[in-house]
């Protein structure tokens, strides 16, 4: 569950995690998230929370201690030894939250993504970048056969699949529309994105890489 919090800011919270999902981080002032959440009080989201960057990072704060405990539960439950169940540890509990009825978090970062605003991230609380930088080199040592920058890039794309597939859940619960069964959706998730990563590099890729110079990429951008 997420962290507790009063009342009237978590009314907020959800007011803005729901309506960033929904239109953006720009399309949206402080007084519309005032007005949605039910505060009469024009400046009362300023009062809790200061300003937009700082209503952002107390989204983050708000949810990601229970995911990010929930996968550190699952590798020490499940262990480490396998790419497919280390993949599973950070899928199952972002799957799982996409079936949370209040929330709106797995589209707040899908949204943050499609209009690139990476920067956002940098409000994460640092204890959860750490993390997730970890976590991401973790994942880097089953993929020692392919060579850099592909390790990371396909590393990074997978995770933007992860929160693009269990945001779409999210909106189809939303929006009252059918979805798989969890297992079943969960599994072939998983399927998908080891798959693409283990994957065999081209000779065709590589040549193309061998006559380019692309820079390293960075943990740094991705969540």
């Amino acid at each position: 569950m997420p962290v507790a919090t009063t009342s009237s800011k978590k009314q907020i919270l959800l007011a803005a995690e729901r309506l960033f999902a929904v239109h953006g981080i720009e399309g949206i002032s402080l007084r519309q998230i005032g007005a949605a959440a039910g505060n009469g009080n024009n400046s009362a989201v300023q009062y809790h929370f200061g300003s937009k960057d700082r209503l952002i990072q107390a989204i983050f704060e708000y949810r990601l201690p229970w995911l990010h405990r929930r996968r550190l539960d699952l590798m020490a439950e499940r262990g480490t030894s396998d790419l497919r169940v280390l993949v599973e540890c950070q899928v199952r509990p972002l799957m799982e939250h996409s079936e949370v009825a209040d929330s709106y978090y797995l589209t707040f970062v899908a949204m943050l993504k499609q209009y690139g605003r990476r920067d956002i991230f940098a409000c994460m609380p640092e204890p959860m970048r750490t993390s997730s930088r970890e976590f991401q080199e973790q994942l880097a040592t089953y993929l020692s056969h392919i060579a850099e920058p592909l390790r990371t890039n396909r590393i990074a794309q997978a995770m933007s699949l992860v929160v693009e597939a269990t945001a779409e859940r999210q909106r189809a619960h939303a929006a009252d529309q059918p979805v798989l069964p969890f297992e079943v959706h969960l599994m072939d998730l998983l399927d998908a994105i080891t798959g693409f990563m283990t994957a065999a590099v081209s000779t065709q890729t590589l040549d193309a890489l061998a006559h380019t110079a692309p820079a390293p990429l960075s943990w740094a951008r991705f969540i």
